[in-house]
């Protein structure tokens, strides 16, 4: 890779998790649909968080593609998030987290303006699933005033967060930052998010997609669903298609890597999982990082899928610092 001051620039939305136990009997009283992220207005969400209060195990700041930078840097790479939180307590948490992770920002410049500061209830049912319901608060107003386009241009990588097709300021950002990448030599990297942005805004991924990517992030379910099949045979070969290069992730099936000439099959790390949340986003930025720093596909589909492994395997979506880096040595020993 270039010298460039970043390996990855990313744009997402900035949500505060509340990590909370339920059972199913729970996300059936309150008519929560399990194993999907929903968006949510304030009052429902509040009533969510009420009826749950007992049950949070912990507050902590999150949002995908967040999460993937804040792996990246614990790992020693080097990351810009751009995003939009309010001036209340948790949007003064949420800049001073990422700080403090070592990821570079816009909020570190920028005055915080009036507002509600987005929020994510990760509801958690025993058998590790997560159920997400999501309140953007200002992150729905993330817009292209946040795009910071000499940073942007300063990485090799710009990664953009799926979910932003559910807001129409935030599709048009990254849609201008896709632009600017192009213009500036960057490299492109789109994960879907989840199946229900693939399902709900089809029109608006595809238009994000366009002419392609150089790396797309995706699960079984939502590929299928991008592809407009069941045959996950005729979706992969969709999907070769729009990315020069994909990460298709299959549970505990493990992950199967195409660089752009050949297929890598990744074997899943066997675990005992508790908690789903943020590993997806954790093979991202853990797979970034490894691209970045002269791994190959397949040592960084290896490195991603044992640090994915662990982190399933404790409640939320982050590693220890010290806890990721040993992974990243045992894979290093390994070659």
């Amino acid at each position: 890779m270039s010298a460039k001051k970043y390996d990855v620039y990313a744009i997402g939305n900035a949500i505060v998790d509340y990590e909370i136990e339920v059972d199913n009997t729970f996300l059936e009283a309150n008519g929560v649909e399990k194993g999907l992220m929903t968006l949510a207005e304030q009052d429902r969400q509040d009533g969510l968080l009420r009826a749950a209060k007992s049950n949070i195990r912990k507050k902590q700041a999150g949002g995908s593609a967040a999460n993937s930078v804040v792996a990246l840097t614990q790992l020693g790479g080097t990351g810009f998030y751009a995003c939009k939180v309010a001036s209340d307590v948790d949007g003064t948490f949420y800049r001073d987290d990422l700080v403090k992770q070592g990821v570079a920002t816009n909020l570190s410049d920028a005055k915080l303006v009036e507002g509600v500061t987005g929020k994510c209830l990760v509801m958690i049912t025993p058998d590790a699933e997560r159920t997400m319901s999501t309140f953007l608060g200002i992150s729905s107003n993330l817009s292209i005033s946040e795009l910071n386009i000499d940073q942007l241009e300063n990485s090799n990588y710009l990664f953009l967060e799926g979910y932003l097709v559910s807001s129409p300021s935030g599709f048009e950002a990254i849609k201008e930052a896709k632009r600017w990448a192009k213009t500036g030599g960057v490299k492109t990297a789109l994960t879907f998010s989840d199946p229900s942005m693939v399902k709900y805004f089809g029109d608006q991924m595809h238009e994000v997609v366009g002419e392609g990517v150089d790396l797309l992030f995706c699960n079984e379910e939502e590929a299928r669903l991008y592809a407009g099949t069941y045959d996950l045979r005729q979706a992969i070969e969709k999907l070769k298609k729009i990315a020069k290069s994909y990460v298709l992730t299959l549970g505990s099936k493990g992950a199967q890597i195409w660089d752009g000439d050949n297929i890598h099959y990744i074997d899943a790390v066997k675990t005992q999982a508790v908690d789903t949340t943020g590993a997806g986003d954790i093979y991202a930025g853990t797979f970034l990082y490894g691209i970045n720093h002269g791994h190959s596909y397949l040592e960084a589909g290896n490195l991603a899928s044992l640090v994915a492994s662990q982190v399933v395997a404790q409640y939320g979506p982050r590693l220890k610092k010290s806890k990721i880096r040993e992974f990243l040595t045992e894979i290093k020993n390994k070659n």
